[in-house]
């Protein structure tokens, strides 16, 4: 992930585009006069098409037990799968919101200016279309992938501002293959007198599902004809780093908890006691490393809690909890608190707790995806290393709830 981190600087106009680039405008797109955009509209179409769902839900259920009969179709190995070029995936799509105004309406904020929610699920939307076009079978009316959204790798903006006046275009193809797997490279352009700006760029991956999208299907093989290709290519490749067997991504070890502050649990100083909010934080934890590790763990050591802030009675206590680091048998949890008054709902944070926990069975490694993650996990490793010693499991004496 460390290289998918530093990688991250798309340029305007990278991947492939249609059409002679204007030397004295270097990041204009040019409209090839033979390319044609499919509208916005017809993209969501397109795709119930390719799958065979159906905007009406009897009808969408049935189709849905229609695709199990695709299972026919699927590949048994990558290898049975014509490989494709990049270009035969290549999309356009237009976004006329300056010719058409009643389409206009659903970009538009109270601000007068364009949706940024929307341009995402316009991405998504196309990213998987793409991915659709990539693995195309002719002799099938339907697609027996179901190609689903992994992850948003980057979105680079050229551009701060959309005008919600002036037509845009999205144009994307499929830059990385791997044998289920896949990454889309898309960026977004909008109209400047009659030439396309480029706005942004944005990787996404996607996956590929079989047709009841239960289990992983394979994907066509990708052809590179070209040095630029052979370089998105190898940009792919350092994006995308799977996990390894045993192991889970950071996002996936997390649990929450609200508790309402009674004045049942008030100090001498008519403050929420602060064993109260240690209780809590340590029963979350507790109960994360026990969901994480699949036994029931005994807690070895506890670091670094500081009060920054007291906790008014009748404050609305969040709890979030989460692994942040594991070695062998131990999970390293932190648990983050933070409170909110019924009156201001600002939420301010008041707590940070780190607990060290063991678990009767070696447990699966956690993986960051962001760099957020990695700063967590790096602090979680710093805890764990400044614990005083090794423990040993005792099955008669457990430290419970």
């Amino acid at each position: 992930r460390l290289c998918a981190l530093g990688k991250g600087q798309l340029t305007p106009g990278r991947g492939l585009t249609q059409g002679p680039q204007n030397p004295k405008k270097q990041g204009i797109f040019h409209i090839h006069e033979a390319c044609s955009p499919i509208h916005v509209n017809h993209v969501r179409d397109k795709l119930r098409e390719i799958v065979g769902a159906s905007t009406n839900w009897r009808d969408h259920v049935k189709a849905m037990e229609e695709r199990k009969l695709l299972h026919s179709f699927l590949a048994k190995s990558q290898d049975e799968l014509p490989p494709r070029r990049m270009k035969d995936s290549y999309i356009e799509v237009l976004l006329p919101l300056g010719s058409e105004p009643e389409l206009r309406e659903k970009y538009l904020t109270v601000q007068n200016t364009v949706r940024f929610g929307r341009i995402l699920e316009d991405l998504d939307s196309l990213g998987v279309l793409t991915c659709y076009m990539h693995n195309k079978i002719h002799s099938a009316k339907m697609s027996p992938l179901s190609i689903v959204t992994a992850l948003v790798d980057k979105i680079d903006m050229c551009k701060k501002s959309l005008s919600p006046e002036q037509d845009i275009k999205f144009s994307g193809h499929v830059s990385w293959v791997g044998k289920t797997s896949m990454e889309v490279k898309m960026q977004m352009f909008q109209l400047h007198g009659d030439e396309f700006c480029p706005v942004l760029d944005a990787t996404f991956v996607m996956v590929a599902r079989d047709s009841e999208n239960k289990g992983p299907a394979f994907v066509n093989p990708l052809i590179l004809e070209s040095p630029e290709e052979e370089e998105l290519f190898r940009q792919g490749e350092c994006t995308l780093i799977f996990l390894p067997p045993n192991a889970v991504w950071m996002e996936n070890s997390k649990l929450k908890s609200l508790e309402i502050c009674h004045p049942q649990e008030r100090n001498i100083f008519n403050r929420i006691f602060g064993g109260f909010l240690m209780r809590k934080a340590y029963e979350l934890g507790w109960a994360t490393a026990c969901s994480f590790g699949g036994s029931r763990p005994f807690v070895v050591a506890v670091d670094d809690i500081m009060f920054q802030k007291p906790v008014e009675v009748g404050s609305l206590l969040f709890l979030s909890s989460q692994v942040c680091f594991t070695q062998n048998n131990y999970i390293q949890v932190r648990v983050h608190s933070e409170v909110a008054s019924l009156q201001e709902k600002e939420h301010t944070t008041t707590n940070v707790f780190h607990f060290t926990f063991m678990s009767e069975k070696e447990v699966p490694l956690v993986f960051p995806k962001t760099y957020g993650e990695s700063m967590l996990y790096l602090d979680g490793q710093r805890h764990f290393n400044s614990m005083s010693g090794p423990a040993t499991v005792r099955k008669d004496y457990l430290w419970n709830p």
